[in-house]
């Protein structure tokens, strides 16, 4: 998955790598709307290769037992607070349910897929020039 001026993002889960201490390891925890409504959870998180930097959580969300579930992006921008058994965004669930899904038979140029991720939920690009990483300590 390339991305213009920082290379590929990568699934942690496909990359072998591990996240520093299982602590800080976010997924499987829930995914909280800036309503505190369970939104779902996060199944996985996209790093960008070539600077190891968290850029965007998979949240599976809807369906029943697993079945008809949804997966969305959402940048790590958008996490206001962590605890042990759930990540809040400052998103509401309608909005993390509306966002542009990703279908790699689909989806031919990445780089605007995940542009258009950002645009449409209001954030600056990390490739963009000005962006400042959030400063949470699970993502440095």
């Amino acid at each position: 998955m390339a991305t213009p001026g920082t290379g590929t993002l990568s699934r942690l889960s496909e990359t072998g790598q591990t996240v520093a201490s299982d602590d800080e390891d976010i997924r499987g925890r829930k995914v909280k709307d800036k309503d505190g409504e369970d939104v779902g959870k996060v199944t996985d998180l996209l790093i960008d290769d070539a600077e190891h930097k968290v850029r965007f959580l998979l949240v599976e969300h809807g369906g029943f037992l697993g079945i008809g579930d949804t997966k969305s992006f959402v940048p790590v921008d958008a996490i206001t607070r962590i605890t042990a058994d759930d990540v809040f965004v400052d998103q509401s669930r309608e909005r993390i349910a509306g966002a542009p899904r990703y279908d790699p038979d689909v989806v031919i140029d990445e780089s605007a897929y995940y542009g258009d991720i950002y645009g449409y939920y209001g954030y600056l690009p990390f490739w963009g020039p000005g962006y400042l990483y959030p400063g949470y300590p699970y993502f440095r």
